[in-house]
């Protein structure tokens, strides 16, 4: 079914109400800043609600995660310089997807890229981002705020993408083979090893991000 766009004008609509002088007193006294939490929150949410494979649950969490989109825009539109809305946030991605998919879309003269498959989407979209971000290193970009095993998944994606070796502890690569050829499932030894851990009165969350804050240094210094 097409979408009409009407859904979407009265989201606009209600945010305006909500924020505007004579609506919601809560609404109308948040920021960018106070947000954050919600909107990582219903990130999280919106994943359960893909694990869950449930339509419905899918259907109402994807919606939590717009009204945050609308409600950080909404915000935007109140800055004393340079304010945006959300048409601007809706053309800038626009604009991005068409210049990230030069197999699909034309360039002026009407030519198309080859693509020869999803892995080369993939990198060519990289390459024009770091091109247009000016990036140097493949660190550039993947946020150190985002959860550490996530962080460290990127950064060996991004060094895959780089066709770069990654800077592992072979000890550590050689201790994790034998390990999954013996046949222990790799969720169970991952569970093990936080289980350890904390039997040691470890924290395998601070031990991870310490790791990975390694890790990006180490990329870095290879990169030099």
């Amino acid at each position: 079914m097409a979408a009409s766009g009407e859904g979407l004008l009265r989201l606009i609509e209600v945010m305006d109400t909500l924020r505007s002088p004579g609506g919601c007193p809560w609404d109308a006294k948040q920021t960018h800043a106070s947000l954050v939490q919600y909107l990582i929150e219903e990130a999280y949410e919106t994943v359960d609600a893909i694990d869950s494979n449930s339509r419905d649950d899918l259907l109402e969490e994807l919606g939590d995660l717009l009204l945050q989109v609308y409600f950080h825009a909404r915000i935007a539109e109140e800055y004393e310089s340079n304010p945006f809305s959300i048409d601007d946030v809706a053309h800038g991605i626009a604009d991005k997807l068409v210049r990230r998919h030069p197999h699909v879309f034309p360039d002026a003269d009407g030519n198309l890229q080859d693509a020869a498959d999803a892995a080369a989407v993939e990198s060519k979209w990289q390459e024009l981002k770091n091109a247009e971000k000016s990036r140097t290193s493949v660190t550039d970009g993947v946020p150190v705020s985002l959860p550490a095993l996530t962080q460290a998944s990127k950064l060996l994606q991004r060094l895959d993408n780089a066709s770069a070796p990654a800077p592992l502890h072979m000890d550590a690569v050689e201790a994790v083979e034998d390990a999954l050829a013996s046949g222990i499932d790799p969720g169970q030894l991952m569970i093990a090893l936080v289980a350890k851990l904390r039997a040691e009165g470890r924290d395998p969350d601070a031990l991870m991000r310490e790791s990975v804050r390694g890790f990006r240094e180490a990329i870095i210094n290879s990169e030099r």
